[in-house]
């Protein structure tokens, strides 16, 4: 009776290994999988391993259609992979109510977003949604040189296709007549003063803790100067906070509020030349728009002391702001500053290139919305600095992926095979391992074929290999042209299963990021083009489907002018 009992269980995970890895069941695995079933139970593992192993070698004589349909009779719950819930939450707010917290996202239009701008975004929406709040987006465009009007809707765009809503939007530029009025504030209060020195001497006086003549002009004189700013932009003067010139925290040594810029802005044209720094911008709008959680990156953490001082002059509601580390990752360039001389210089194709982090090149690489969320929420909010891989992202990806995407023959470098004898077949052939309801294509195959040419490097003659999901053949002659001879249709344990199309075929190109940077400098070698032929159901694939070539990895499809191209993701 126990050895009955240890062939039964060994043949129920036999089976679902070998369904798992395509007909062919791994000894070890499926011994690891029993022993830890029935050691519990009082077997001794010696007794267990060699059934095992006698188990295995029956299972992996069966085709992986009758290894499904016996699973599917003696054990369905284990044709489904085992699921772990994950916690993807976030922590507790601190000083948060339910129904009144409000979080915002501030991008700068001057660029497509990137993965680190998910990570903000995502944390901003997520935190809105865990405490029934409102979401905003701001667009903080009070910098007319680098604000495109373009990004507006890029942005919006990228957003919603990270499945991000907002409860209200709008831009900063749209304040720039209440900003002027707190500065008046601050003008009257002796709390800022014109400032008319030099930027050298202005960046020295900051350095060395010296005050300028300028800081001791009377509100009066300010005002006026002030007021002369805000009439013409032929004004060589800024707008200082009088904070602490002796201060150990720099950011604090009478940082600039307002700068001319005379540049036309992409929404208010040429109605401002004066133009809040983000010091000053940002405090306002935080408060004024009822933002109670504002988060940014650790790197703002010393202009915290700025932010809060300016609210407090000029007494506006503070609200609790929190930081957390900027996202780094391996290899890849996580900021605009970094992108954007990559695609000036021709290095990348734009910023959808899939070597790049941008959310534009992570979709059309085949990344999807809910493994960059996935990846954002497992890194939290931690302010310690790391650099994460981007294997933790195609981890998510894959584990969405792999339940639902369909299967395809995809040959590298192929190799002509003639098979003598072959038989002439229309095969139906699953388009997933366990998954009926994905679907079946169906393949019609005569003696012609073609393998990869690297499967074939390392067969020689005599060989038996089995063209999967076919059937067996054997190695004749290895020349330009693959000789061999039809050897039935029984499964043969250990021997190769290689990928194949017929004659009837669609010739394509998958491209392959590889790491942009490395040693911190640019990889030339960051692309590579796999050319080769795809079975004739890839046709058929609708434009922008991620699918999963055996043995090759994911790929995302795109027709591109009549021409079918593929971009690979990940393994």
């Amino acid at each position: 009776m126990p050895k009955h009992q240890i062939k039964e269980t060994a043949r129920i995970y036999a089976l679902q290994n070998a369904i798992l890895f395509d007909g062919i069941a791994n000894a070890k695995s499926v011994i690891g999988k029993v022993i830890g079933v029935l050691q519990k139970k009082g077997f001794n593992p010696r007794d267990i391993i060699p059934i095992v192993n006698s188990v295995v070698n029956e299972v992996n004589k069966i085709p992986l259609e009758k290894q499904i349909s016996e699973l599917e009779k003696t054990a369905p719950e284990l044709l489904k992979k085992e699921k772990k819930e994950r916690d993807f939450s976030l922590p507790k707010l601190p000083n948060a109510e339910m129904g009144k917290v409000v979080t915002r996202f501030p991008p700068e239009p001057n660029g497509y977003l990137h993965i680190g701008h998910a990570k903000a975004a995502i944390i901003d929406y997520e935190y809105a949604k865990k405490y029934d709040g409102k979401f905003i987006l701001r667009f903080d465009d009070t910098n007319p040189e680098n604000a495109h009007l373009e990004f507006y809707e890029s942005q919006k765009k990228d957003l919603k296709w990270l499945g991000i809503e907002w409860d209200k939007e709008y831009c900063t530029s749209n304040n720039l007549e209440k900003h002027y009025k707190l500065a008046n504030q601050l003008i009257e209060s002796r709390n800022a003063y014109i400032c008319n020195c030099s930027p050298k001497i202005i960046k020295d006086g900051r350095f060395h803790g010296k005050e300028c003549s300028c800081r001791n002009s009377t509100p009066e004189k300010n005002i006026t100067l002030w007021n002369d700013l805000l009439s013409s932009s032929n004004k060589d003067m800024v707008l200082r906070l009088k904070g602490n010139m002796t201060s150990k925290n720099t950011a604090m040594r009478d940082p600039t509020l307002f700068r001319i810029i005379d540049k036309p802005h992409p929404l208010q044209g040429d109605k401002y030349w004066v133009w809040p720094t983000y010091d000053f911008a940002g405090a306002v709008e935080d408060s004024i728009s009822g933002v109670t959680h504002p988060f940014r990156t650790k790197e703002y953490e010393l202009r915290d002391e700025c932010y809060f001082y300016i609210l407090d002059l000029l007494k506006l509601r503070k609200p609790y702001l929190l930081e957390f580390a900027r996202l780094s990752i391996d290899g890849m360039p996580v900021s605009k500053r970094k992108i954007k001389p990559l695609i000036e210089g021709g290095f990348v194709s734009g910023y959808d290139d899939i070597r790049l982090p941008t959310l534009r090149g992570l979709n059309k690489r085949g990344i999807l919305p809910e493994a960059i969320k996935q990846f954002v929420l497992t890194q939290g909010i931690s302010k310690v600095e790391s650099t994460a891989t981007f294997g933790l992202v195609e981890s998510a990806n894959r584990k969405i992926l792999d339940p639902i995407s369909k299967r395809y023959f995809f040959v590298i470098n192929p190799v002509k095979l003639i098979v003598e004898n072959a038989p002439k077949l229309k095969k139906s052939i699953r388009l997933h391992p366990v998954d009926d309801k994905i679907g079946m294509r169906t393949i019609k195959t005569d003696k012609t074929f073609y393998v990869s040419g690297e499967d074939i490097k390392i067969l020689s003659i005599g060989d038996l290999f089995r063209l999967k999901d076919l059937y067996n053949v054997e190695i004749k002659e290895k020349n330009d042209v693959v000789l061999a001879k039809y050897k039935g249709d029984e499964l043969i344990p250990d021997s190769a299963k290689i990928q194949w199309t017929s004659d009837n075929y669609i010739e394509m190109d998958v491209f392959i990021p590889k790491t942009l940077y490395k040693d911190g400098k640019y990889n030339p070698d960051s692309l590579e083009k796999a050319q080769g032929f795809a079975e004739e159901a890839v046709a058929s694939i609708k434009n922008g489907e991620i699918v999963q070539f055996e043995r090759f990895g994911f790929v995302k499809i795109e027709n591109i002018k009549n021409h079918i191209v593929g971009f690979f993701a990940h393994k």
